[in-house]
């Protein structure tokens, strides 16, 4: 094995140990990277491959070791760095949430907010997208290179697949009825530049920004994709393979934002599930837990 290569695979395991996957599936190694879904969350019919875009082969390199590669450049980092935001620039966040009233207000407030240098080098906000009436909430990490080119979350191979999971369950994205609807947005509203790791200060500015999105949009459920996401959210710690498989209770942190307690479901991001599909069975569990979840609370399974 060449260095580049095996420098290439010390960075994939690590990527998968920020992403909070440090556990074995298997007694032994399987082409996860290369494999495609199957069954319910299968891509074959969307005319994609089964991992993201990637930029051209290194040279010297495997198609392995470009696979993983390919995960790593796409797919939005969750860890912390860097130094909690100025109190100024957290102030003035709390206060335009605050004011905000609609989220046509929030839309806009966003659109003139300077306290988050990200939107410098972003090509465009990266708002919401759906059903903004919907019964369910899904929220993603960071925008990706297809979500900023579109300015819409969850948009190439990761929102195919967003929508196939969503299907499985009798829901789309932009359905007439919210009970079978989902609103769908990001956690930050601007891709990082190089989809580097968010500073601990970009997450504390958006933190209050995020939770009166939610506030507005007023969904009975939440289904957090990716580790960033619940990490911020629930004011957890764990790696999101301890907080997948069982619901939590979302509500704001912010002093000065109200907001209701809401059921809260962590589930893998679909990026993650693109470049690892051994991880469809765990995602499929979620959405059964999601299902049973929608019964309980008397959100029909079927329009009317």
């Amino acid at each position: 094995m060449s260095t580049g290569e095996t420098a290439a695979y010390l960075a994939a395991l690590q990527w998968h140990l920020d992403q909070g996957i440090d556990e074995a599936l298997a007694d032994t190694p399987g082409q996860m990277l290369t494999a495609t879904a199957q069954n319910m969350f299968d891509t074959k019919d969307m005319g994609l491959s089964s991992g993201p875009a990637i930029a051209p082969p290194e040279k010297n390199l495997t198609p392995k070791t470009n696979a993983a590669l390919a995960a790593l450049n796409e797919t939005p980092p969750i860890a912390h760095n860097s130094l909690p935001a100025t109190p100024a620039l957290r102030e003035e966040a709390v206060k335009l949430a605050q004011k905000a009233n609609s989220l046509q207000d929030l839309e806009t407030a966003l659109r003139g907010f300077e306290g988050l240098t990200v939107r410098k080098t972003a090509t465009n906000m990266v708002f919401a997208a759906g059903n903004p009436h919907a019964a369910l909430m899904v929220i993603g990490d960071c925008p990706g290179s297809d979500d900023d080119r579109q300015g819409t979350p969850f948009s190439g191979a990761a929102g195919l697949l967003m929508d196939r999971i969503l299907q499985s369950i009798g829901m789309t994205r932009n359905d007439a009825n919210p009970a079978q609807a989902a609103y769908l947005t990001q956690i930050l509203n601007w891709r990082p530049p190089g989809n580097r790791t968010p500073s601990e200060a970009e997450m504390d500015i958006s933190l209050p920004l995020i939770e009166r999105h939610i506030a507005l949009a007023q969904p009975r459920l939440l289904l957090l994709c990716g580790g960033l996401t619940a990490q911020t959210l629930l004011g957890q710690n764990e790696n999101i393979s301890r907080l997948r498989g069982r619901w939590h209770n979302y509500a704001p942190r912010t002093e000065g934002l109200a907001g209701d307690s809401i059921p809260a479901l962590v589930t893998y991001h679909p990026l993650y599930l693109l470049a690892t599909p051994g991880q469809k069975r765990a995602v499929w569990a979620d959405m059964l837990m999601l299902a049973e979840k929608r019964r309980e609370l008397g959100i029909p399974a079927q329009a009317a």
